[in-house]
């Protein structure tokens, strides 16, 4: 099992007219986390796509628990728990400074062949990064 911890504090243009994080900005929240997961491994979306593969979202999910509001400094916690192929699943849970649980979550995506665009093996790079926490 692979796990990142980042950091975010909550912007206002991602609050609603309460002050609590508007649902729609918990996505880019999920997808700074698996940025910087990836960028922890030394990887980049930048270097996958020129090498020739993309990554699609094929499925996303949250269950909020509790809300976040403006300027609440959030932990994201990015987890792959299963050896990617095709698919890469993350698992994320977002925590405030308190240490309380907001919100989980999840995002699979598909790996695509940008010449084909048709499904194909996870990049190289990434399965090598990741060997030592599925053995």
């Amino acid at each position: 099992m692979f796990q990142s911890i980042t950091q975010i504090r909550v912007r206002y243009s991602e609050t609603d007219q309460m002050g609590v994080v508007y649902h729609g900005a918990y996505a880019p929240f999920f997808e700074v986390g698996r940025t910087e997961a990836l960028r922890e491994m030394g990887l980049t979306y930048k270097s996958f796509e020129e090498s020739g593969t993309m990554m699609p979202v094929l499925d996303l999910g949250f269950h909020f628990h509790k809300p976040a509001y403006y300027d609440d400094l959030l932990t994201i916690k990015t987890t792959i728990k299963t050896r990617p192929a095709v698919r890469l699943h993350f698992e994320y849970e977002i925590y405030n400074e308190n240490d309380e649980l907001l919100t989980t979550g999840h995002v699979t995506l598909v790996c695509v062949s940008m010449a084909s665009k048709r499904p194909c093996a996870c990049p190289p790079a990434l399965l090598e990064k990741l060997l030592p926490y599925f053995k």
